[in-house]
């Protein structure tokens, strides 16, 4: 282990939901000396298994409640589906000071759902680290997954300095780069960057397991690039995407609306012949992945938001 040079950041942390997400918070807490104790929450036995067999905690259970008692910093990567009814259970558990931070693709619904149960005398600092790939579980976590990846916080008005700072400093231990917005801000750009792209990858898949069985299996056998890609981003959890979608619906749907619009200019011009519409759109595009490749997200392969294990206490 590399310990920090300030010291630990925290005590005790509690990470609810160690898959891809959490088990990559746990190698990277562990290596850099983040805490002096970490605590796994899980409810699949063989979860726990795993978890305590791979060093990723130096303890698991399946009662949250029971796990954040002591704990001053508690970290919840469930599908965010699950993120109100573990607030209600853990929030009566909690400690003073206690630091609390999610990984949840959005984060307006994050926040009406987990911080009316929290008391007065926690710190929520909701974050979104915009990293992962289509794997899941504890054996799926990784060092450096983060690494030069955005961690977007969305800290609420009336939260102090010092616990956002330390979510910060824990952030860019495991490598990442931090950026704050507003949390409806924040749902409107993921919504175009991560959300829609899901989305429209699901139903090009789907449309592809409606063909013909003879068309499918060529299909799957010829594979090129770009359907590879969709499949990969469409091979991610169902329950986390699921949960995205829904706590998202509103922003989803408005930006859905928006890319039927310009799907049916496309196909306008495809079917008049229209060279130079379909050139300066292609070019354009092709100007924003360059942006993409200058900023060093472009990465050495799709990226998928990060999946979660299923755990809620």
């Amino acid at each position: 282990m590399s310990a920090n040079p300030q010291g630990p950041l925290f005590t005790k942390v509690v990470i609810i939901g160690v898959g891809l997400i959490g088990s990559s918070l746990a190698i990277n807490i562990r290596k850099h000396g983040l805490a002096t104790e970490i605590v796994g929450v899980s409810r699949s036995a063989d979860n726990r298994a795993e978890i305590l067999q791979r060093g990723l905690a130096d303890s698991v259970t399946d009662n949250a409640a029971e796990a954040v008692q002591g704990a001053d910093c508690v970290l919840l990567c469930t599908a965010v589906g699950a993120y109100g009814k573990l607030a209600e259970q853990i929030a009566p558990h909690l400690s003073p000071g206690c630091v609390i931070s999610d990984v949840g693709s959005t984060k307006g619904s994050v926040i009406a759902d987990v911080a009316p149960h929290l008391p007065d005398h926690v710190h929520f600092v909701p974050a979104h680290p915009i990293a992962g790939t289509e794997q899941s579980g504890p054996s799926a976590g990784f060092e450096t997954l983060f690494k030069d990846r955005w961690v977007i916080l969305t800290p609420l008005p009336q939260t102090p300095r010092e616990p956002v700072e330390k979510i910060e400093a824990l952030w860019r231990a495991c490598g990442a780069m931090i950026d704050k917005m507003d949390a409806l801000h924040h749902d409107r750009v993921l919504a175009m960057t991560s959300h829609l792209p899901h989305l429209i990858a699901y139903t090009i898949v789907d449309t592809a397991t409606q063909l013909e069985d003879d068309l499918k299996s060529e299909v799957i056998k010829f594979s090129a690039s770009g359907f590879r890609d969709f499949t990969r981003i469409a091979g991610s959890d169902p329950t986390m995407w699921r949960d995205v979608f829904l706590s998202n619906r509103d922003v989803v749907l408005d930006l859905l609306q928006r890319f039927q619009e310009d799907l049916v200019n496309m196909q306008r011009a495809i079917r008049k012949g229209d060279g130079a519409f379909l050139f300066e759109r292609f070019t354009e595009t092709r100007d924003i992945r360059q942006s993409i490749v200058d900023a060093r997200q472009a990465g050495q392969f799709i990226p998928t938001e990060g999946n979660t294990d299923d755990a809620s206490g």
